[in-house]
C-alpha cells in the first residue's frame, strides 16, 4: 500500500493540497468567498470524505511491477532499435530522459497548485465581472424577489433588496424620505460614466460561479475625482428620481466615503 502511494505521489500531493486548501479556508472563515456559508459544513465533510476515498483508491489500485515494466520497455526499445536502426547508446538514453521530463513536469504542476491554493490570497469578484454580468440584467431577473414596502422595516433591507426596489418602483413618494445606508464597491453605470456609479455587491445562491451583481445607482457628478472603480464605499441618503434618468431611481447621497472591504463582501 505504501509502495502504491509513493509511486503515485503526484496524485497524493494534489489530493492533499486540495483538502488542506478547503480546510484552511474554512478555518480562516474565507470559504464564504467561494460558496454560500450555509454549505460550508457540508463542503468540509465532503472534502474530508472525498480526500480519504481518493487516497484509498491510489493506495489500493494495482501497480505495474517495475521489473516487468523495464523488461517490456527493453524489448520494445530493442525492437525499435532494429527496425529503425537507432544507435544503442541513444536508445538507452531515451527512457531516463523522458522520465526526468515527466517528473519535472509533475513537480511544476504540484507546486503550481500549492501556490495557487495555499499561498496566494483568496480573491474576490470585481467590477469587471459586474460589468460582464450586467447589474441591470440581474435586477430584471430577480424582480419577483423585490420586498414589499408595506408594513416592512426598511432597516432590515440589504443592498440586494434596495437594488430590486430601485428597479421596481419609480415613485419617490413610495419611500417617504427613508434614509438608507449602502456599502459596496464602485462600478460604472453604462451610458453615464461621469455622473453616476453603482454601489455594488455580488449576490450568491450556491457558489461564486452563480454570483450575480446587485447595485443601486448613485448620482454623484465628478465621482471619478474621489473614487476609482472597485473602491469600497459607504453611501447614505435617499432614493429619489434619478436626475439623468427620470424613469428610474438613484441614491442622492448626503455623504459618500471610502471604507475597507469587509471580511464577507457578498450577500446571500
Amino acid at each position: 500500500m505504501l509502495h502504491s502511494l509513493v509511486s503515485r505521489w503526484k496524485g497524493v500531493a494534489l489530493t492533499l493540497v486540495s483538502v488542506v486548501a478547503v480546510l484552511w479556508l474554512a478555518a480562516t472563515e474565507q470559504l464564504g468567498l467561494y460558496i454560500n456559508p450555509d454549505y460550508a459544513a457540508f463542503t468540509v465533510v465532503m472534502t474530508i470524505i472525498g480526500g480519504t476515498l481518493a487516497l484509498a483508491a491510489l493506495a489500493l489500485a494495482p501497480v505495474q511491477d517495475d521489473h516487468e515494466h523495464h523488461a517490456v520497455g527493453a524489448d520494445d526499445e530493442h525492437e525499435h532499435e532494429h527496425s529503425h536502426h537507432v544507435p544503442a547508446a541513444r536508445a538507452r538514453r531515451v527512457g531516463p530522459a523522458r522520465r526526468r521530463i515527466r517528473t519535472a513536469s509533475a513537480i511544476v504542476i504540484v507546486a503550481g497548485a500549492a501556490v495557487a491554493l495555499l499561498v496566494l490570497p483568496p480573491a474576490t469578484l470585481t467590477a469587471r465581472t459586474a460589468i460582464d454580468r450586467d447589474v441591470e440584467v440581474t435586477a430584471a431577473e430577480l424582480a419577483a424577489d423585490a420586498p414589499s414596502l408595506a408594513g416592512a422595516d426598511p432597516s432590515t433591507f440589504d443592498i440586494s433588496d434596495w437594488a430590486l426596489i430601485a428597479n421596481q418602483f419609480d415613485d419617490p413618494a413610495e419611500f417617504g424620505g427613508i434614509k438608507i445606508e449602502l456599502a459596496g464597491f464602485v462600478s460604472p453605470v453604462p451610458g453615464d460614466p461621469d455622473d453616476s456609479f453603482y454601489i455594488t455587491r455580488f449576490k450568491i445562491t450556491h457558489c461564486a460561479i452563480d454570483a450575480r451583481p446587485v447595485g443601486v445607482p448613485v448620482h454623484l457628478p465628478g465621482w471619478r475625482e474621489q473614487f476609482s472603480v472597485d473602491d469600497w464605499v459607504v453611501g447614505t441618503g435617499e432614493l429619489a428620481a434619478d436626475p439623468t434618468d427620470q424613469d428610474g431611481l438613484a441614491l442622492l447621497p448626503g455623504t459618500v466615503g471610502a471604507t475597507d472591504e469587509p471580511g464577507q463582501p457578498y450577500v446571500y
